[in-house]
């Protein structure tokens, strides 16, 4: 069992299977495996390029090495001894961004000084839009505002109003009618996409790997016309592997393993023309899966193999063939046979490392990609790519790129399409407020005991939440105290609330009849 929950919390962590299958024949527990230095992974059977990323997924950051210091040379010790010239003072000019105001906005903002009326800029200059270039009369100008001003006090929140309660029933009770299943993603069939209840407990769990990740990307305006480029632009972000370019077979009498590319399948993948050549600025494929083989630990290229040595079932394709590639295990033994096997069908010949599909769709008279899975990273550095339109529907991923400002953005989008999906609507407030709480700290944190929920400063607030006797034990031995400023802890010790009234103290002061104020 314990094996079992090794291996998915590996492929949670997006993993490949193939380094999964060598890796767990020596390590069995996350713990070891994050302390296991590079070396020993290379050992095992994986490349330097591998291990380093399997580190760098399981949360290990590398030892910075401080550079040694260099004795200083005399004309160094000259030099430093030099004193600098005065740098010129630097001269700034503060730009001036404020909006200069047309006319009508001028007499609306001096309408609403006049009238003491408190509606914020951007209302007033909505109204301005709408109003502008009509002949409207001052007297009905002041009207409008009066209207305008009562709308927006009607839907402020009163003083110590208890909005998160609002706010998780709003979202809650919606959400007990959402469905459980996956369903296709819209505009794209081919694509099954999780929604209903199971993404919205995703996304306020602040999972690292969403169940079904994926991601839609626009190409430059330039080029969104032109299929070709739009298909080979797709086919370099969508991971090839040395199977999916090539035929293995397994010579068991020689202990050797042959790899023979299939011009069908290169044809495919966009490595070969229709006439069977390379494509320009291209490699033959067989050099390039014969580059990417090299780099494997374990296995040894062999260069000259005479046709004879080949397989019955192996076939030389065309008459000059596009080459065939002969590989041997460094230790001749059906179990370094069988692990080489594993290596070769998982090495990746190019693409982008967890992106397992990419599919083209026409969108608004231009051609749209979709991919099944996500990485961020790596597709913005890839030409041809629309780069402020890239969307990826991992929310730890945007965290980690473009920064807390985007997290918090794709929470409110992913959150409100959920919903949106299952016909139900929500205030887009109610959604904000939680977005803001997950990221308040500058990070994504899950709603939950591993979140927000636990480290909550009141020790019965945590301990009403899960796990009760631990957080009181843990309370006790400590002597942690609890102010009571919370909701949940000021119920349980039977007291009013600080919301409403409760957080309101009156304060009577007695005057004798018939004395003066």
């Amino acid at each position: 069992m314990a094996q079992k929950d090794f291996i998915n919390a590996l492929e949670k962590k997006g993993v490949p299977t193939g380094t999964i299958d060598i890796v767990k024949e020596k390590y069995t527990n996350q713990t070891d495996l994050v302390k296991a230095p590079v070396k020993d992974l290379m050992d095992i059977g994986l490349d330097k390029e591998a291990a380093e990323d399997l580190l760098t997924k399981l949360g290990k950051k590398e030892k910075a090495t401080r550079a040694p210091a260099k004795a200083k040379t005399a004309s160094r010790r000259k030099a430093e001894k030099k004193q600098p010239e005065p740098a010129a003072p630097l001269v700034y000019e503060n730009p001036d961004k404020s909006k200069t105001y047309s006319s009508f906005e001028d007499q609306l903002f001096k309408n609403c000084e006049e009238l003491k009326l408190r509606l914020p800029r951007r209302v007033i200059l909505n109204i301005a839009h709408r109003l502008e270039g009509n002949d409207i009369s001052n007297e009905n100008l002041v009207k409008i505002l009066k209207v305008a001003n009562q709308k927006y006090s009607n839907h402020l929140m009163d003083p110590n109003e208890s909005a998160g309660i609002l706010a998780a029933q709003s979202i809650g009770e919606p959400g007990t009618q959402m469905t459980m299943r996956t369903f296709h993603y819209a505009g794209v069939a081919e694509i099954n996409v999780t929604l209903g209840l199971p993404r919205l407990i995703e996304i306020v769990d602040a999972r690292r790997i969403p169940s079904t990740p994926m991601m839609t990307l626009y190409v430059n305006k330039e080029l969104s016309g032109d299929v070709d480029t739009v298909k080979n632009i797709a086919s370099n972000i969508e991971i090839t592997t040395v199977l999916d370019l090539a035929d293995i077979e397994t010579d068991l009498h020689n202990m050797r393993l042959f790899i023979v590319p299939d011009q069908r399948k290169c044809l495919q993948k966009g490595l070969l023309d229709q006439d069977g050549n390379s494509v320009r600025g291209q490699s033959r494929p067989i050099d390039l899966i014969k580059e990417k083989v090299s780099r494997l630990r374990g296995i040894v290229v062999v260069e000259d193999v005479a046709r004879e040595s080949l397989p019955p079932k192996v076939e030389l394709a065309g008459e000059a063939g596009i080459g065939y590639l002969c590989l041997e295990p460094k230790e001749p033994s059906f179990k370094s046979l069988q692990k080489a096997l594993d290596l070769v069908k998982a090495a990746k010949v190019k693409g982008v490392e967890g992106i397992t599909r990419a599919l083209l769709k026409k969108k608004d008279d231009q051609w749209v990609i979709f991919t099944e899975g996500s990485n961020l990273r790596e597709v913005l550095k890839i030409d041809g790519l629309d780069h402020t339109q890239a969307y990826t529907n991992s929310i730890q991923e945007v965290n980690e790129v473009l920064g807390v400002e985007a997290a918090r953005r794709s929470i409110i989008d992913e959150a409100s399409h959920t919903l949106d999906e299952q016909g139900l609507s929500v205030d887009i407030r109610h959604i904000m407020l939680v977005a803001d709480l997950m990221t308040a700290d500058g990070d994504v944190k899950a709603i939950g005991r591993h979140g927000i929920s636990g480290r909550k400063s009141s020790v019965l607030a945590r301990a009403a939440f899960e796990i009760t006797a631990a957080h009181l034990l843990t309370a006790a031995m400590t002597g942690e105290e609890d102010h009571l400023d919370g909701v949940a802890e000021n119920i349980i010790v039977g007291q009013p609330v600080t919301l409403g009234t409760g957080a309101v103290n009156l304060v009577y002061a007695p005057v004798r009849k018939g004395a003066s104020e």
